[in-house]
């Protein structure tokens, strides 16, 4: 039995290949490798973040409103997360929180009454509608429908040297919901447990899992007693 030394590179299920008679271990044999894999994912996340626009936009209108009547700020928040390939973007959600003073770094992770939420944020945010401006991130090709949930860079530099594999989840783009989302794994839970379904994911990506995601994700509802 041999213990190799680049084992935070490689696939939960690692195969070996044969290149002129020597042994090869593929580190990253992933569905979505495949151009028209990818090609069906993206033209699932037009059609489905497109549609999904339409229906929610009577909604997004009233968050607007509430957000803009209830606080002062920017009624759009964006942030930035690092998402496919490492490359960094800036994602959209409905603002929850006080704007911050020009100048301040955004890198406090938001807590149970967290004083910085206002109390229209604080029912976005349990509900979940604050994450509705990320479709139009889907159309805008830098996120995906279903994927692993992207994270600020200064909490990937930490995580990438604390957890094995970390990184491993910017092999494809990051979702508004994921396997390990659908599983529970939302707000404050296990950050290794989160990188163990989407490494899962990954290596098992199908267009059935995707949509098998998304109805999970429904029927749980969209209340999450994690999201502070």
């Amino acid at each position: 039995m041999i213990i190799p030394d680049f084992f935070d590179f490689l696939p939960a299920r690692p195969y070996f290949d044969n290149f002129a008679g020597m042994p090869m271990i593929n580190v990253r044999d992933i569905p979505l490798d495949l151009t028209g894999n990818r090609l069906v994912k993206r033209m699932f996340d037009i059609v489905f973040s497109s549609f999904a626009i339409i229906i929610t936009s009577p909604i997004m209108l009233l968050v607007a409103i509430g957000i803009k009547l209830t606080s002062k700020g920017p009624i759009i928040f964006k942030q930035e997360r690092v998402g496919l390939n490492r490359r960094k973007f800036s994602m959209y959600k409905f603002r929850s929180m006080r704007a911050l003073p020009e100048g301040i770094a955004d890198t406090g992770w938001t807590t149970e009454n967290d004083p910085r939420r206002t109390k229209f944020g604080a029912f976005l945010r349990k509900t979940s509608l604050d994450e509705l401006p990320q479709f139009f991130n889907v159309l805008a090709s830098r996120m995906s429908v279903v994927g692993p949930r992207p994270e600020r860079p200064y909490y990937v530099e930490q995580f990438r040297e604390e957890i094995p594999k970390y990184m491993v989840k910017h092999h494809v783009r990051p979702g508004i919901t994921g396997y390990a989302q659908a599983n529970g794994l939302r707000g404050d839970t296990s950050i290794e447990d989160r990188i163990e379904h989407d490494i899962f994911y990954i290596e098992n990506w199908s267009i059935l899992l995707d949509i098998k995601i998304i109805f999970k994700t429904v029927l749980q509802g969209f209340i999450n007693k994690n999201a502070y």
